[in-house]
């Protein structure tokens, strides 16, 4: 007869959970019901339970056993404060793999977007979390701004009570984090330069995620239609990127309303995860589109709003969902036809499908953005990333297609798979996996264009721009702006009045690099013309167009990629 003790019915439900025969679903509806009235003394147990449960609600097997899970997602806040009042160490529930559970705290350092967008959305449950404010003194330099007098304290004094300033400035209907936030809003200054401002402070924060607030346990949207898993998971080695990458992708536009929440789900899923990526803080509502890629999984894809955007590379970020369940987000930087793509399954769903869910999002990132090379980064592969080194990232990355740009590292993996069609048991260590991940790992959709991005960087553009001013403006960053403006202004005959202020911005960042490249003033005015169609698409709608106009573009793609492929 089958154990009854917690720690044999957890187990077993883990290993169910990725089972999808008819009775691996009845059995796992029989667990779910034992274990719903079992009661949880340990941090532990239930962290597993939860994991188990928030699997299983992106996979399920059937109706009745989603419905159900549901109903026990919704008892963890009242779990949570058992073991709170038991007083349980729930210091497990803090880290990085486990947080956001609902019920729980997380405290951080935030960005100023993230601090105001926190507080804008969901008011009290977010307050400074003095104890963990280390450099008090910091603060001595920005609030007397919103303070009158503070500086007969903080100029003289040490240990100044600024949290007892602050309450006595505020309302008291007002927490202080509110009001703080409020008093930055009211500051005559840039976005950006409240940005620095705030950041500098080094705050710490406090969310309370309780009651309906978008933990990990209840931050999930109801479908339409739910995809109920009847036989395996999709394998990796079932996986071809080649044959997936030239499916067809059809893109539903999102009104802003609706891109709008969606970007506020991911802000939500990720803040809880202690993560926060530029596209997410600043992701723009009105360019949200959404890919149905089959099997429960709903693709979000979006940009930056024109203020935002990086000078020379076009970014796009978006997530997944799973059967309404969010199970990662993808990040890609593009220029040159070559995108450096961030790819981030979280913990709990990396026993799911997540090279066929990574194939799909290759697949749009490919036809709706224009990439038609990926980069992998050292650190996704295991470079100063244990958990990458551990997991063998690696190997996923390599078995799915990608190869080294290094020839010194694709001779090192062309040995150690040799070492493994010998021997079946054989597994790359650790060392040789470090070594593996010292460098980038690349895709090429044409083949026909290997090797054509080996040594591509864009810092390297970015560094030759700074040599330039070094040597011919005397480090002078207003003289180099003001003197490339100039001359690619006069080489492309261009009216700088006719351009929109984002324009302008483009075409001055741009004008950097133009200004690199040798004997351009001899081009035909057919490709100077085009060169300004380019420019002007920086600041279009959707950046896509950037990517797609400059791969059109060959001379001046050949002429920045050889920029980009030189340290000097």
């Amino acid at each position: 007869m089958p154990s009854s003790s917690l720690e044999s019915l957890l187990s077993e439900l883990e290993h169910q959970k990725t089972q999808f025969s008819p009775n691996s679903g009845r059995r796992i509806e029989q667990l779910l019901r034992r274990l719903a009235g079992r009661s949880f003394r340990e941090v532990d147990s239930l962290i597993r339970f939860h994991e188990a449960l928030l699997f299983l609600l992106a996979h399920p097997h059937d109706s009745s056993t989603r419905k159900l899970i549901e109903r026990l997602m919704n008892s963890f806040e009242l779990r949570v404060q058992e073991l709170r009042q038991s007083g349980q160490d729930l210091t497990p529930f803090d880290y990085i793999e486990y947080s956001g559970i609902a019920g729980t705290e997380i405290r951080g350092h935030f960005s100023y977007d993230i601090a105001r967008w926190l507080v804008s959305r969901f008011g009290a449950a977010v307050e400074i979390a003095w104890e963990m404010v280390e450099r008090k003194e910091r603060l001595g330099a920005t609030l007397p701004r919103f303070l009158p007098l503070l500086e007969e304290d903080s100029l003289v004094e040490a240990n100044v009570p600024y949290r007892e300033w602050m309450l006595a400035a505020k309302p008291n209907r007002r927490a202080e984090l509110d009001w703080l936030v409020e008093r930055f809003e009211s500051l005559d200054l840039s976005a950006r330069e409240k940005a620095e401002l705030y950041d500098g402070l080094e705050l710490w924060v406090r969310w309370k995620l309780y009651g309906s607030l978008p933990s990990r346990t209840r931050n999930f949207r109801h479908v339409r239609r739910v995809f109920f898993h009847k036989g395996a998971l999709i394998a990796r080695r079932d996986v071809s990127l080649k044959l997936e990458i030239a499916r067809p992708v059809v893109a539903e536009k999102l009104s802003p309303r609706d891109g709008l929440e969606i970007i506020d789900m991911l802000r939500a899923t990720t803040t809880v995860r202690y993560r926060e990526l530029y596209g997410i803080t600043h992701g723009d509502s009105r360019s949200v589109v959404r890919v149905d890629a089959g099997r429960g999984v709903e693709i979000f894809l979006w940009g930056l709003p024109r203020e935002r955007r990086l000078p020379i590379r076009a970014y796009h970020l978006g997530f997944t969902l799973k059967n309404g369940v969010p199970v990662n987000y993808i990040e890609g930087l593009t220029f040159c036809g070559r995108m450096e793509v961030g790819f981030n399954t979280f913990y709990t769903f990396r026993e799911g499908e997540s090279a066929w869910v990574y194939a799909q999002v290759l697949r749009i990132l490919h036809q709706l953005v224009g990439a038609s090379c990926f980069s992998i980064d050292p650190y996704q592969l295991g470079f100063n990333n244990e958990e990458a080194i551990e997991s063998g990232a690696y190997w996923f990355y390599r078995k799915l297609g990608f190869r080294s740009a290094s020839a010194e590292l694709r001779a090192v993996a062309e040995r150690e798979e040799k070492k493994i069609l010998r021997r079946k048991d054989y597994k790359s260590s650790p060392r040789i996996l470090r070594k593996l991940s010292s460098g980038n790992a690349l895709y090429e959709v044409d083949e026909s264009r290997r090797g054509e991005w080996d040594r591509f960087s864009v810092r390297y553009l970015g560094l030759a721009v700074q040599r330039m001013m070094s040597r011919d403006f005397d480090g002078d960053k207003a003289k180099l702006r003001d003197a490339m403006e100039l001359k690619i202004e006069e080489i492309l005959r261009i009216g700088i009045r006719d351009l929109s202020s984002t324009e302008r911005e483009s075409f001055k960042n741009l004008a950097l690099l133009l200004g690199l490249i040798p004997g351009l003033k001899e081009w035909s005015a057919e490709e100077k013309r085009r060169i300004e169609e380019f420019i002007r698409s920086k600041m279009s709608d959707d950046e896509a167009s950037y990517v797609r106009l400059l791969e059109e573009h060959k001379r001046l793609n050949d002429a920045l990629l050889r920029l980009a492929s030189s340290e000097r």
